[in-house]
């Protein structure tokens, strides 16, 4: 049993929902990362989790992983890749630790895909870019999606802004 001190629902919003959002460009930051060992064990990736910053799904939160220790070459090579990808769309080119691209804005390009072992429809990250080349080209289809409902109230803000 857990005291809840007090505790009183009709004072907080109710959490949003979880489902996938649309597909689309969300302008987003790097909130944590950590290093994780793989299911295997012959490996370690960089676990990332990208808030978006902006727009109607502002405060969802998704996730990557980055291969960089595996003893796959190609998965290395694909994860490189991508984390050259962030950083130059973060404009840290040499971080020494990846708290350097925490809480800097960037456009993520966002898909849906299907799950293979339950069918459920899933986020996934596919690309990154600067937060400014990013919408250059067309408006944001993502800022014209209907909100999900009401997002928690401490999340207002683009986490760079905190």
């Amino acid at each position: 049993m857990a005291t809840l001190n007090g505790f009183n629902a009709n004072e907080i919003d109710p959490a949003a929902s979880f489902d996938p959002i649309p597909a689309g460009k969300y302008v987003a930051s790097i909130v944590e990362s950590e290093m994780t060992i793989t299911k295997a064990g012959d490996g370690q990736y960089l676990k990332l989790t990208f808030e978006v910053g902006e727009g109607p799904y502002t405060g969802r939160r998704l996730w990557a992983r980055l291969n960089l220790d595996n003893p796959n070459p190609q998965a290395v090579q694909i994860a490189r890749a991508e984390l050259s990808a962030i950083c130059r769309a973060v404009g840290v080119l040499q971080p020494q630790d990846s708290c350097e691209l925490h809480n800097l804005p960037l456009c993520i390009k966002v898909t849906c895909s299907k799950r293979g072992d339950t069918g459920d429809i899933v986020n996934e990250v596919k690309g990154y870019e600067k937060k400014e080349a990013a919408f250059s080209s067309g408006p944001n289809p993502a800022a014209a999606a209907p909100a999900p409902g009401p997002a928690p109230q401490a999340q207002n803000r683009p986490p760079w802004q905190r």
